[in-house]
């Protein structure tokens, strides 16, 4: 009998026992600073979990005559919202023989590739998150990205153009990429001041490595307070070359480097400026192994699956400063 394809044998296998440490060493980053910031929301109920957002009038003179009768101002109905639920996977499968072989480190273990592939899973949520993917419905779902619902607090360059979320459709809209540009403190600003007049509160700001350089880089500008450490009594100075907060005209937010948006060219070109209050994770189901699997062959196998979708109660919570260079200063 043929053996199923990817099935992981004793002959693949490079930690089996020899001559080697105990100890494998874990070098794939793990953080998913937005995932783990924005918190867990309301359990869905549906692959397309709803809910109402309403915003107040703008003020305005508000003056009236002495013994006037009274008018009526018009009510608007609130403004019903959803996204859909995405399916997130990650499987392995194992044979019998790697299993009960003496493995050096534990690093091809069962348990610890169930372990892994929950971290890899836990990774493509926050994926999700970061992407420009507008949502999805049908058999093959997608929760719609952050940067698909902002429309109100975002600056882009020269051609791009929000997406945002249709009624009509009940759907997000990918937005259009603009010209890129290089990374300032001028955009940062603009998306707080917009954010400001909006009524947000955005507080943290996630961005790749290469832009969190280039952010602290804004601590040269003339504009900018410059960093001062008093020296320690053994005479050791620590010289600061990083931004961990920035107090602007109009706020202040604390920036946060996310390793997941700097995977491809695509996630490294949006900074994200949040009030997580404001945002969540809903689970319609959270994530599990099966363990109804049938068995088949000499070998173990394991599938992780869960299913989720991100509920923003107002897009106004999500800032962007869109189309920067994030990875390079041409890239």
């Amino acid at each position: 009998m043929p053996v199923v394809a990817n099935t992981f044998r004793s002959t693949e296998a490079r930690g089996n026992r020899e001559d080697l440490s105990d100890i494998v060493d874990l070098t794939t980053p793990q953080d998913t600073p937005v995932y783990s910031m924005i918190g867990a929301g309301k359990a869905a109920k549906a692959t397309f979990p709803e809910w109402e957002t309403e915003d107040i009038e703008a003020p305005g003179d508000n003056a009236h005559e002495e013994g006037s009768e009274y008018d009526f101002d018009a009510l608007d109905p609130v403004e019903r919202m959803g996204n859909h639920t995405q399916t997130f996977r990650k499987s392995g499968r194992m044979s019998n023989t790697q299993i009960a072989v003496d493995n050096a480190g534990r690093a091809e273990k069962l348990t610890r590739k169930k372990v892994l592939k929950g971290i890899e899973l836990k990774r493509d949520i926050e994926y999700s998150l970061v992407a420009a993917n507008a949502s999805q419905g049908g058999a093959v779902r997608r929760s719609g990205s952050l940067s698909t619902w902002a429309e109100t607090n975002v600056s882009r360059g020269a051609g791009g153009a929000n997406g945002g979320y249709n009624p009509a459709t009940n759907l997000t809209e990918a937005p259009t990429n603009g010209a890129q540009r290089a990374f300032s403190k001028q955009q940062v600003d603009e998306v707080l001041r917009l954010g400001f007049d909006s009524g947000a509160t955005l507080k943290h700001t996630f961005m790749t490595s290469y832009v969190k350089e280039v952010f602290a880089g804004f601590m040269t500008a003339a504009d900018v307070a410059q960093l001062r450490t008093k020296a320690t009594a053994s005479g050791k100075t620590t010289l600061m070359g990083d931004v961990e907060a920035y107090r602007g005209p109009n706020g202040m937010i604390y920036v946060h480097p996310n390793t997941v948006m700097s995977v491809n060219a695509t996630t490294a070109r949006n900074v994200l400026m949040l009030d997580t209050s404001k945002l969540a994770w809903r689970w319609l189901r959270k994530v599990k192994e099966d363990k109804d699997l049938a068995k088949t062959g000499s070998a173990r196998q394991f599938v992780l699956e869960g299913e989720g979708a991100l509920e923003v109660k107002n897009e106004k919570a999500i800032g962007v400063v869109a189309d920067v260079y994030g990875l390079s200063a041409a890239d």
